[in-house]
């Protein structure tokens, strides 16, 4: 089951400094060998609500590929490029099983309530 990483990024300035740059120019050497890849990066229309800042969308095989990912030797040795020089909000969560429907998640909310 494929996972997502979602980051919520804002950047001091709106732009890339130096170590921003030398963190972008690296991280993707970091992700291959995980089979992750990027889905989407970069501001959004907001359309409710507030998002300062961009987001970064990627995709990895499994949770298990995302977290040796972001725990890995070469990804850890770059991270503080990151973490000095932008606000990074960042979640895992894995894609939903074939057949999901919000309706019948609702529905099974309502069972197990009516259970008590």
């Amino acid at each position: 089951m494929a996972t997502y990483l979602v980051n919520h990024l804002r950047i001091p300035g709106d732009i890339p400094n130096d170590a921003g740059l030398s963190y972008l120019e690296q991280v993707e050497a970091t992700v291959a060998p995980f089979g992750g890849r990027w889905l989407a990066q970069g501001p959004g229309d907001v359309v409710e609500g507030a998002w300062p800042g961009s987001v970064v969308l990627m995709e990895f095989p499994t949770r298990e590929a995302a977290n040796a990912w972001y725990h890995s030797a070469a990804y850890q040795a770059i991270r503080p490029l990151r973490i000095k020089n932008a606000i990074s909000d960042i979640i895992l969560i894995d894609s939903l099983p074939e057949g999901f429907t919000i309706k019948a998640f609702a529905e099974g909310i309502r069972d197990a309530l009516s259970k008590g």
